[in-house]
């Protein structure tokens, strides 16, 4: 009985924390910043009127100093593009999971969290291209940056 009690906590629990933080619907990965050379990735996906989108960061770097990290998004709408935005890869709310050392000038930080939200206007394969800047920071280690996209 205590077995089942305790795999129906943990169920609720689990659907609780994706009603939460939503349900990953994409994934973009970097392994460094568009600095010196232009590194787009992208993802397409079929989006509904009404959906919320939230934007969020998987983030595990190690840097010297001070650091920007900045995601710059363009969106295009059915292969016509709309716009774009940026988001600050630091300055996130929530923030999750997170872990930041300190030594002298020298930092270690890893952290999930939220950065945006967009709420679909119109029906459509909704392309988002993303690139990932920082501030100059020649000991700039990024173990994990990912643009996450959540419902």
């Amino acid at each position: 009985m205590r077995k089942l009690l305790l795999g129906l906590s943990i169920t609720l629990i689990l659907i609780g924390c994706d009603a939460l933080i939503g349900e990953e619907i994409g994934r973009i990965s970097f392994k460094q910043t568009s600095n010196i050379e232009q590194i787009i990735r992208e993802i397409t996906l079929d989006l509904k009127e009404g959906e919320k989108i939230s934007f969020w960061t998987e983030t595990d770097i190690e840097y010297e100093n001070e650091l920007t990290l900045i995601y710059t998004v363009e969106l295009w709408i059915d292969s016509k593009e709309q716009g774009g935005f940026k988001m600050n890869a630091l300055e996130t709310n929530p923030t999750m999971m997170e872990i930041k050392k300190s030594f002298g000038n020298e930092t270690s930080w890893s952290y999930t969290g939220k950065m945006n939200h967009l709420t679909i206007k119109e029906d459509g394969n909704y392309t988002f291209k993303a690139v990932l800047h920082s501030s100059e920071n020649n000991n700039l280690k990024i173990n994990k940056a990912e643009l996450v996209l959540k419902k």
